[in-house]
């Protein structure tokens, strides 16, 4: 006996590809489709419908292919409201809960559909029936969030997931869904263009994130990042203990790990400096007091204070000291990361694999994201975290930065001559 539902499919799905993701998926699990109806759009701002009836030979292959279906906003004919099962106790959720993808979602209750706050991937999804203002409201939590008595969403039933669709006009240097790596990409336009990208989002008064790893400052990139967080193209900064001591280290000795940035040469003792910076920051207090007190009087974190950016600087189990500004806390780190992932227009992952990823699972779909590392495997991993707006740059950081913040700067100067000759 064959098993079979009907599904609704709505949007750009043409142009985005979701047609043919949706009836590869039916086929590749061993079910059937049969399209009742498909109104195609005719023009740009028109969207396409169809409703097709999927079968599989049993219940089970039936529910995988639905479940593919929904993570491509498909959803059943005539949905029913969101089932929720309140959670047994802390940080326990209901067996079946429903897992959160990264892309926009909605949930039906009481026959309306809710936009789900904060989305990001892999959480448990809570409904509020009265929310702050009266009004239901519906929002992620991270399993070791979930309060006792919260309402949570199982299975798929009343959930509606929105894939990001292809931009209408042209997409740029992040045109919709572009995933693709490689080192022989004509770099320097590429650069200019997330210059331009970074200038808009700052003119618009969205937000930047920087996401950034020791081989920056290695590299003697952190100069032209401390410039961008100085003109004010920087608005939060995730890094880790490392990326912090060794910024540092470059304004107390001029050295990055014992080596001169400039000279590539290995002072005597300069094996110590990073453990010595780590012993004055401490001693002064911490990294604002160091600046204050004009112990540190340089570089990125300096700029960072100066500048008022948002600033999380999350430990791992090989850091020396560390700093007393780094969150040794796993968990508290994480909250910190997502609010500022949260709050980021554009994010910038700088030679770094552990923090993007940290950031990147924190991250919507929406959110337009730029990866530069000189591994190959790096970028693509990033990027294959499901950005709809991507850059993937196989490139030097020591040469990325430093171009990109001779692109945005440039921008500045131009625009004050420009305002100049108007006056």
């Amino acid at each position: 006996m064959s098993h079979s539902r009907t599904v609704e499919i709505e949007g750009h799905i043409i142009d985005s590809g979701t047609m043919q993701r949706c009836f590869g998926a039916v086929m590749d699990l061993g079910g059937s489709f049969d399209v009742e109806q498909f109104d195609v759009g005719t023009h740009e701002e028109a969207e396409s419908y169809c409703r097709m009836r999927v079968s599989a030979d049993d219940e089970g292959t039936l529910q995988a292919i639905l479940h593919e279906l929904h993570q491509n906003g498909a959803v059943l004919e005539d949905p029913s409201d969101v089932t929720l099962v309140a959670a047994p106790d802390d940080k326990v959720v209901p067996p079946d809960f429903y897992s959160t993808t990264n892309h926009p979602t909605e949930v039906r209750y009481d026959g309306e559909w809710i936009d789900v706050e904060r989305i990001e991937m892999d959480c448990a999804l809570i409904v509020d029936p009265d929310g702050p203002d009266g009004e239901p409201r519906a929002y992620t939590k991270v399993l070791n969030g979930v309060e006792e008595g919260d309402l949570v969403a199982t299975d798929e039933s009343g959930i509606r997931v929105n894939p990001p669709e292809r931009p209408r006009g042209s997409g740029g240097a992040f045109g919709f869904m572009q995933g693709g790596v490689s080192s022989e990409r004509p770099s320097e336009s590429t650069i200019r263009e997330v210059a331009a990208e970074l200038r808009d989002v700052k003119t618009a008064g969205g937000n930047v994130m920087v996401v950034a790893g020791p081989a920056v400052i290695h590299s003697g990139a952190g100069d032209a990042l401390a410039d961008l967080v100085a003109a004010g193209y920087v608005d939060s900064l995730s890094a880790g203990n490392g990326f912090a001591t060794h910024d540092l280290e470059r304004s107390l000795y001029g050295t990055s790990l014992g080596m001169d940035v400039e000279t590539l040469e290995h002072p005597r003792k300069g094996h110590k400096h990073h453990i010595w910076t780590i012993s004055e920051i401490i001693r002064a207090g911490g990294i604002e007091a160091a600046v204050e007190e004009g112990i540190v009087t340089e570089g990125v974190m300096y700029e960072c204070v100066r500048n008022d950016v948002d600033t999380v600087l999350a430990g791992s189990i090989r850091d020396d000291g560390p700093l007393p500004d780094t969150v040794t806390d796993a968990v508290e780190a994480q909250d910190a990361i997502r609010d500022q992932a949260h709050d980021a227009d554009i994010v910038l992952m700088l030679a770094t694999l552990l923090h993007s990823v940290a950031v990147g699972n924190c991250l919507p779909s929406t959110t337009k994201t730029v990866c530069v590392d000189i591994n190959p495997a790096t970028v693509t991993q990033l990027l294959d975290r499901g950005s709809a707006q991507a850059i993937g740059m196989v490139t030097d950081i020591g040469t990325f930065v430093p171009t990109l913040a001779e692109f945005v700067l440039e921008g500045d100067d131009a625009a004050v001559a420009e305002a100049g000759e108007s006056a």
